[in-house]
């Protein structure tokens, strides 16, 4: 019994560290699922794998629906404004309930078909230490030259429907580890001109259905093969993130309302080197 409850304990322990860390990278341009691989690694952990991982960013999604609650509300009430008054971008609210579905269609698609016809992915080499590090370099110098070159004067009611695509099709990438999602969603925002405020904004909206729906399956995954009381570490693991996450949203708001971008250029380049230094 009482290894039992050790073991509950430092699992519990685990998840809040794994949390934490899923919570400031998931919406930092730094890739969540790469430092879920590579931290518990360095600490002499198990890979949580893509159920535990995914389930995690449960916390996340919880975080960025709580932080832009007010917003949600019109964009649902226009997703219903829609169906009922057949008005496409009649606002803001519409428009953006337009874009975010759009922009969502690749990455469920490229998911549900990973899901169905690549049941061994987990422990494909696109997951590997490698290829996380050549990746990370790779998005490290595309965020810089979309720095140097985007024009970043478009507001939203300059926002094009090929920009959403993009930034669609771009999104579908964060499948694979050391892309990070808010990371290409805001380096493709920036080559298409968006300026960085409303690039982040507009990165964490249309993240919400992917996230939420990658997730809920893996938590129902979880729940087929867990019983009640070894859900306890995800739970702890979820309230963590939660916290982190709003922590991560407010600050890249807030930083990229005067900064640019070159800081998580910098870190990404460091982290890649890094993981080929040990390998």
């Amino acid at each position: 019994m009482f290894d039992h409850l050790n073991y509950l304990v430092s699992y519990c322990f685990q998840s809040f560290i794994l949390g934490i860390i899923q919570g400031f990278t998931e919406f930092l341009p730094i890739s969540s699922t790469a430092h879920l691989k590579i931290v518990p690694f360095l600490i002499g952990w198990d890979d949580p794998g893509i159920s535990i991982s995914a389930s995690l960013q449960l916390g996340s999604v919880i975080a960025i629906i709580f932080y832009f609650r007010e917003q949600l509300s019109l964009i649902i009430s226009s997703y219903f404004s829609i169906l009922i008054h057949r008005k496409l971008f009649n606002d803001d609210n519409s428009t953006l309930a337009i874009y975010i579905f759009i922009a969502s269609l690749p990455i469920l698609i490229c998911g549900l078909i990973i899901k169905l016809f690549w049941s061994d992915y987990s422990n494909s080499n696109l997951r590997g230490f490698l290829s996380i590090a050549i990746i990370s370099i790779i998005m490290a110098i595309l965020l810089a030259i979309s720095e140097i070159f985007g024009q970043q004067n478009k507001k939203f009611k300059d926002i094009k429907i090929k920009d959403i695509i993009f930034l669609g099709i771009s999104q579908s990438l964060a499948i694979l580890p050391g892309v990070s999602r808010s990371g290409i969603t805001l380096t493709s925002a920036l080559f298409s001109g968006i300026e960085r405020s409303t690039a982040a904004r507009l990165s964490f909206l249309i993240g919400i259905p992917a996230i939420a729906i990658s997730g809920l399956v893996e938590l129902f995954s979880l729940l087929k093969t867990s019983d009640l009381l070894d859900l306890l570490p995800i739970i702890v693991g979820i309230l963590s993130a939660f916290i982190s996450s709003l922590i991560a949203i407010d600050f890249l708001l807030r930083f990229l309302v005067q900064n640019n971008t070159f800081v998580f250029v910098y870190y990404r380049l460091a982290f890649g080197i890094f993981i080929l230094s040990i390998l």
